[in-house]
């Protein structure tokens, strides 16, 4: 593949999985988890404050990077946000992945990476949770900011390589928990591939004199290793090798990232103490039997094959299947005309390992499972590469050519089926926990009534409800500036006769005794089966009926 013909395509996939990210962002309502952090980034918008949580949240670096989105698109306060403006954010580092992926060049080829980034561009998972406004996708981009820069140094030590993954391996932290789960999977399997490697070497697998070119896109072309200029050689060994100081540079470059934004910039120097001390409470938390409590097939089985009732079939088979034939490449012998295949296996160690780790964990939510799809999807690149290459030797490259378009395009499909058709139907398997569609109804509601009020947005409403059918309210009231809440109905006065209340069903059983005489009440659907009930004061909604009938 030429360098002109891989710029055009890899130009028509990004614009792909550009038009999948940006499009229509606020079609979905906001889920629970969404609502709760951009409430924590208006702390930081509005009165530039920021304090590590350790018991909620996750890493700061989300709010910080929000920031100049927020001030560039909307303004320096939470009312002027929109859903659009906030999941911009992981949109963007979604695609800011597909164009880290062309680090990967001198260890996959233009071929493998053009199908690594059309795998990553389609896959419903990947888009789905890139216009998701919590830490999953930016932890994405910077673990294959991480593995990127990482094997880089591989190939050639160098300070520069050293420091990019220290700083990618210091914004993980600083994004995700979960992300020591990645750092140890990818230790764990650079170990095996140096293992592998040198167990290879001392079988006879390194005898042979003539090798590949370090381009894989060279199919076939040999270099014979030079014995005229031996020293020129070993300079250039010795210029490029490891070193101590590339250590303390990497590891240098981590601490200050880490330093930085759990202290908000000096501002909680208790918050780098408390990053360490999170990981007792992630790990009670990971054990214990709740509502995120699955079996361990749970994230293989949502990837290969899921079908809701009544639903639709979702299914990235086709993706795992190509893994699997990038995995078998990554094994296959080598012949002297094959580049070397280390980067291939050390990705295959650290999906496996991935995938087995957070697959034991009884704590599970859909959007865990990308950071090892990131490696599934790089492994489905060279499975394709490679099936397209051999198709190509035995003369039926059509046939291959048609069903890879064919795989890619149902990957599509079911992107668009899931972000734009059932963006929170609970038949779309990365649907988790979302606020229903009829909840917008009781917000819309309510900013009619507040448009037929003389107080407008300032008149009083009173939310009573646990923390789990509270969320999203405080992000859908963001512009109204008179709200209580409330968890109990015991705690909450009424003598000053609300325009509106909100409660729990289970809560309104304990108002209706308070608030019938005087009040209207409507039930709306928070979630599947958890409902809302809005009480409405009579003379209030005689005041929205009024002005409906004069629309």
């Amino acid at each position: 593949m030429t360098k002109k013909a891989f710029f055009w395509l890899f130009s028509l996939v990004f614009v792909a999985g550009f038009l999948f990210r940006v499009t229509a962002l606020e079609l979905r309502p906001m889920h629970h988890d969404e609502a709760n952090q951009a409430l924590k980034f208006g702390a930081l918008l509005e009165q530039g404050e920021y304090r590590y949580d350790r018991t909620d949240h996750h890493g700061p670096s989300l709010y910080y990077l929000t920031w100049p989105f927020a001030r560039l698109l909307a303004g320096g306060t939470l009312a002027l946000q929109s859903e659009t403006t906030l999941r911009l954010v992981p949109a963007c580092f979604g695609l800011g992945a597909m164009l880290l992926f062309l680090l990967f060049l001198p260890s996959l080829g233009r071929p493998a990476i053009l199908f690594s980034v059309l795998g990553l561009a389609l896959s419903p998972a990947m888009v789905y949770f890139s216009r998701f406004y919590i830490q999953e996708t930016i932890l994405v981009f910077f673990l294959a900011g991480f593995l990127a820069s990482l094997w880089r140094y591989v190939l050639r030590p160098s300070a520069g390589w050293a420091l990019a993954a220290g700083f990618f391996a210091g914004m993980m932290y600083t994004t995700k928990e979960t992300s020591v789960i990645a750092f140890a999977s990818a230790a764990t399997a650079f170990f095996l591939t140096a293992i592998y490697k040198k167990k290879k070497r001392r079988s006879g697998g390194g005898k042979n004199r003539e090798v590949k070119s370090d381009n894989p896109d060279h199919w076939g072309r040999k270099e014979k290793i030079s014995k005229l200029e031996p020293e020129k050689e070993n300079r250039g060994k010795q210029e490029n090798r490891p070193r101590l100081s590339h250590l303390a540079f990497a590891v240098s470059a981590a601490l200050l990232v880490v330093f930085l934004l759990f202290s908000s910039f000096f501002q909680n120097l208790k918050g780098v103490i408390d990053s360490v001390l999170s990981f007792k409470i992630y790990f009670v938390r990971a054990a214990e039997s709740t509502f995120h409590i699955q079996p361990w097939p749970y994230y293989l089985k949502t990837l290969a094959f899921s079908r809701q009732k009544g639903g639709p079939l979702w299914s990235e088979a086709f993706l795992l299947a190509l893994a699997l034939a990038g995995s078998a490449t990554a094994f296959r012998p080598r012949r002297s005309s094959h580049p070397d295949r280390s980067f291939l296996k050390f990705i295959f160690f650290y999906t496996v390992i991935a995938t087995a780790l957070f697959s034991l964990i009884p704590y599970k939510t859909p959007w865990n499972l990308l950071s090892f799809h990131l490696g599934i999807i790089l492994l489905a690149g060279a499975g394709a590469a490679a099936v397209f290459g051999v198709c190509r030797k035995v003369g039926c490259r059509p046939v291959a050519l048609v069903l890879l378009t064919a795989g890619f395009f149902h990957l599509g499909w079911q992107s668009y089926r899931a972000n734009f058709v059932f963006p929170a139907d609970p038949r779309n398997p990365y649907v988790y926990a979302q606020t229903s569609l009829g909840y917008m109804k009781l917000v819309e509601r309510v900013e009619f009534i507040a448009s037929a009020q003389p107080d407008g947005r300032k008149m009083l409403i009173k939310v009573v409800a646990g923390p789990y059918e509270t969320w999203p309210i405080p992000w859908s009231l963001r512009k109204f500036e008179r709200v209580g809440y409330w968890q109990k109905a015991g705690e909450v006065t009424l003598s000053d006769r609300p325009a509106l209340v909100i409660a729990s069903a289970e809560e309104a059983l304990q108002l209706e005794p308070f608030l019938n005489n005087i009040y209207r009440s409507e039930y709306y659907e928070l979630r599947p089966n958890v409902l809302l009930v809005l009480f409405v004061r009579d003379d209030v909604w005689e005041d929205y009926l009024k002005a409906r009938s004069g629309e």
